[in-house]
Parts: structure tokens; C-alpha cells; sequence
């Protein structure tokens, strides 16, 4: 399997190739030439597998330059009991006819470990396979999850250097606790003044500033990226969407080959991508659910064709959507029109001129498959109180956020049949907010206080990391500028 960039003027690369660039050196994303099918009798099948072995039989389809026994050996040490528990990706039945796929029993309580988990791995032997003599600087922007997840996964990985980005003030307090207080020789963590775009925006520059790049190889280094424009960042989460699937059809909720419907909390787009890649190779979905919150570009993309980015930015209560740049469109944009030339106009006008128009045709191949919905900020803690209330479930904003825009979705088309809301986060990473929500008190508790006290008032489980937390000491201080941020990649190393 080769891939190629969506904006057609990169070479064609292996898959290990793809994981330790992370960008095509044209700026665009890399993509697989084709996808592979599964059969209905595959899918179903795979219910009798564990999580490890789906896993390495989904990523076979992709990563064809590693052995078997390579992918299997990664999915088993990343998704040992130790990290995930017994079932990594569990769907939890909340009603008859919705039920809650949960990402987040992994180590740091969010689904970004169930890719962040395995691409260090596949990342070092990647390296191994390329013949990289350079020393790997994984450069990543972070909304709140993936900083936090990349750094628990690339700690002391021999060859790697981390760099994490994150908006100072955007991201929840317990978030970034678990970033400051990191350890390892290798990992360095700055916060920008500004949001999650001004960061995201310069790693971009960081990554098309040929200088650096010139002065870090002779330093013996080269970048890669921790964030879902990684392709080993991205392909890992096509699996939940089988897995999912596969278990509904065992639990007796849906019958094989039956139609489902995703509901994904939505920013940078790479999970529902994800989703949809999976529907390419086979799995019967049929609507992607695409729920954003008061940063509502995705949902306004959706409905009109129109990706317009030139709007006030919102801090909300469900951060890691807090976004305005969707860097995996991009990857969506090829998929359907298969028009690299095309792509490349786009993300040419958006850097320009912040807007683009995909037209009628483009349009409507979207809009087959995905239904954009946003939620503000009193829906969301509306639906946290009600769904608590009602089920007995207790929901983080995010996944509040793609439950609402189910509800939303079902109102206004009467599609009733089962839905998998993908459930990101563990409430307890937005204790206050959900706390807050729970007791319609919004000058209650906050951070591990807030912590406890939904503990006592729920009885749901603290993730044990979660608790340690309090007790750690911070490691990481830096504060700079948006402009300051090639420096500081340059001072780390």
C-alpha cells in the first residue's frame, strides 16, 4: 500500500514513510492510494477476536511493510489490561436504541490513547524500516486531549523528542495538570497566549519553514507529528468503528449488515474521518453525525459548502472542539473528489482569504453521508442534567455535545435506528463544568475539589490517575507567544 499527499505534488510513500514524515512535504495530508474491503462475514467475525487482534487486522489493510506478528505485538503491548482494562472500546448500552461507545479507559481518560498508545510503536519501528538515522522531534498542537496522550505515550521513547503546544487558557484545569506535571527526559511543554488555532497554526509554519528544518537535520534531527495529521495517528481509530459494530451485532442490538448511525463529537475531524473510512472499506453506516459546539464551522460547512473560518472564536465548556482550522477536511475533500489540484486551491484560499466554496456537486456527495449539528453552551449542560437524570449516565461535555446533536438529527429526519454516540472523554477530565451542570451551580467547585465532590454526588469510578494528579508536582512553567514557538522548538533540542 503506497499513499500519496491530498495536494498531489509529494512522491508516493510506503506507510512506515507516511508515519515518520507526519506531513507531505507539499503541506498536504497523506492518504492511501485505495482502501481495502472487508466482507459482512469479516466484520462480524471480528466480535470473536480481542481488541489487539482486531486491531492488527484492521491495520494490516494499511500498514502492509510490517510483518503480522509486528502488528500484532504493538496492538497487544498498547492495549495491555494494564493500560485499558478488559475491553478498551466498550459500547455501553444507555437506552433501547442509543448506546455510548467508550474511548476512554486508557491511561490519560481520553480517546486519543486509543492511537497514541500504539504510534510510538509503530513509530520506532518505522524508523527501523526507513533506515532514519535522524532523531525523530514529534511536534504536536494540542486542544487538550492529544498533548496530554502524546506525552504519556512518547515519555522516554529512545530516538523521539516531544514538543506539546497548548492554548494557555483553553484548555480544562485538569488537562492541563496532566500535561505540566509530565515527566521524562524527552517531553517539553510550552502553553501559547492565544488559542488552540494560533498553536495549531504555527506547527504548521514550523513544519513549512525549510531553515529549521535545515538547522535541526544538522543537529541529527527531523520532525514528525503526534497530531491526526499523522496517518499512524489516524489509522488506529478506524478500528473502534468496526470493533463497535461488531459487538452490537453480538449484544443483539442491530442485525449483521444492518445500517447504523455515528454520532461524533467534532473538531479537528479526524475521528469522524475515521468513522467514515471505515464505512468506505465496508461497514454499514448510514450517517455520520458531525456535532460541534459554539465553534460551529464544521456544521455550517455541512449545511452549505462553505468553510469560512473568519468568525469570533469561542471558549466553551468541551475545549478539545474549541477549533476553526479542521485540518482532516482536508483528507475528506480528496476522498470525494479525488482532485488534488482542487484540494490544494482550497487550503490555498482558506490561508488567504479564511473562506472556500467546494460547490453544488462536491456538496452533495457530503452531505449523503454526514449531518452537521452544533450545540451551545445551555444545551450542553442541559443534556449532562437530563441524561444523568433519565439514564443514570454521566456524560462529559463533549460526548454531550454529539448526544444533543443526535437528538437533533433524529427530530429533524425521523431516523430513529440505532445510533453509537462516541464518547471521548471521561467526565471527570471536566469535573467542574460537569459538576456544575449536574447542580445548576456555575460558581461551584472547582478543579479537584469539583473532582470530589462529583465523585461523592455520582458514585462513578475516579480514574486512578486522575487522583494522583493532585499530588504531583508541576515540571513544565514556559509560557511564550504564538511568534516565540520556533524558538522554543530550537532551545529544546
Amino acid at each position: 500500500m503506497l499513499f500519496l499527499s491530498t495536494r498531489g505534488k509529494a512522491d508516493l510513500v510506503c506507510s512506515a514513510h507516511a508515519i515518520t514524515r507526519g506531513l507531505a512535504g507539499d503541506g498536504g495530508l497523506f492518504v492511501p492510494q485505495k482502501f481495502m474491503a472487508l466482507t459482512l462475514d469479516e466484520i462480524v467475525a471480528l466480535h470473536g477476536l480481542s481488541y489487539k487482534e482486531r486491531a492488527a487486522k484492521i491495520l494490516a489493510q494499511f500498514l502492509t511493510d510490517y510483518s503480522e506478528e509486528e502488528l500484532l505485538d504493538a496492538a497487544g503491548k498498547a492495549y495491555a489490561e494494564e493500560k485499558f482494562g478488559k475491553d478498551p472500546a466498550p459500547v455501553f448500552k444507555v437506552n433501547e436504541n442509543t448506546g455510548t461507545l467508550e474511548l476512554w479507559h486508557g491511561p490519560t481518560s481520553a480517546f486519543k490513547d486509543m492511537a497514541l498508545q500504539i504510534l510510538p510503536l509503530l513509530l520506532t519501528r518505522a524508523i527501523a524500516k526507513t533506515g532514519e538515522q535522524h532523531k525523530i522531534v514529534i511536534l504536536t498542537a494540542t486542544s487538550g486531549d492529544t498533548g496530554k496522550a502524546a506525552l504519556e505515550g512518547f515519555a522516554d521513547v529512545e530516538g523521539t523528542e516531544i514538543i506539546v503546544f497548548y492554548p494557555e487558557s483553553g484548555v480544562s484545569e485538569i488537562q492541563k495538570r496532566q500535561m505540566v506535571t509530565q515527566t521524562g527526559n524527552n517531553v517539553h511543554v510550552f502553553a501559547v497566549k492565544g488559542n488552540f488555532d494560533d498553536a495549531q497554526t504555527g506547527v504548521k509554519r514550523i513544519f513549512g519553514d525549510e531553515a529549521l528544518k535545515e538547522e535541526l537535520a544538522a543537529r541529527g534531527c527531523v520532525f514528525s507529528s503526534a497530531n491526526s495529521i499523522n496517518w499512524g495517528r489516524l489509522v488506529p481509530q478506524i478500528v473502534y468503528y468496526f470493533s463497535a459494530y461488531s459487538d452490537a451485532i453480538a449484544a443483539g442490538r442491530i442485525k449483521a449488515g444492518e445500517e447504523i448511525n455515528f454520532a461524533v463529537p467534532t473538531g479537528n475531524f479526524g475521528d469522524i474521518l475515521a468513522g467514515y473510512y471505515a464505512k468506505l472499506m465496508g461497514l454499514p453506516v448510514h450517517k455520520f453525525i458531525c456535532a460541534s459546539n459554539s465553534n460551529n464551522v464544521l456544521t455550517d460547512f455541512i449545511n452549505t459548502g462553505i468553510y469560512d473560518k473568519r468568525r469570533e472564536f469561542k471558549k466553551t465548556i468541551s475545549p478539545s472542539m474549541d477549533i476553526l482550522v479542521s485540518s482532516n477536511l482536508e483528507r475528506l475533500l480528496y476522498c470525494v473528489t479525488g482532485d488534488a489540484e482542487k484540494v490544494d486551491g482550497w487550503m490555498q484560499q482558506l490561508n488567504t482569504e479564511g473562506v472556500y466554496n467546494v460547490g453544488e456537486k462536491v456538496h452533495k456527495k457530503i452531505t449523503a453521508d454526514f449531518f452537521g449539528a452544533w450545540v451551545d453552551e445551555q444545551e450542553t449542560k442541559e443534556t449532562i442534567r437530563r441524561v444523568y437524570n433519565d439514564y443514570n449516565y454521566l456524560l462529559d461535555p463533549h460526548t454531550a455535545v454529539a448526544w444533543r446533536a443526535c437528538e437533533k438529527y433524529r427530530l429533524v429526519s425521523s431516523d430513529d435506528r440505532y445510533a453509537v454516540v462516541v464518547s471521548t472523554a471521561s467526565p471527570y477530565k471536566f469535573s467542574a463544568d460537569v459538576y456544575a451542570a449536574l447542580k445548576g451551580d456555575e460558581d461551584g467547585a472547582q478543579s479537584f475539589d469539583a473532582l470530589h465532590k462529583l465523585h461523592e454526588a455520582t458514585g462513578v469510578p475516579v480514574p486512578p490517575k486522575m487522583l494522583q494528579l493532585e499530588e504531583m508536582p508541576v515540571l513544565h512553567k514556559d509560557v511564550i507567544e504564538a511568534g516565540q514557538m520556533a524558538e522554543a522548538v530550537k532551545n529544546s533540542i
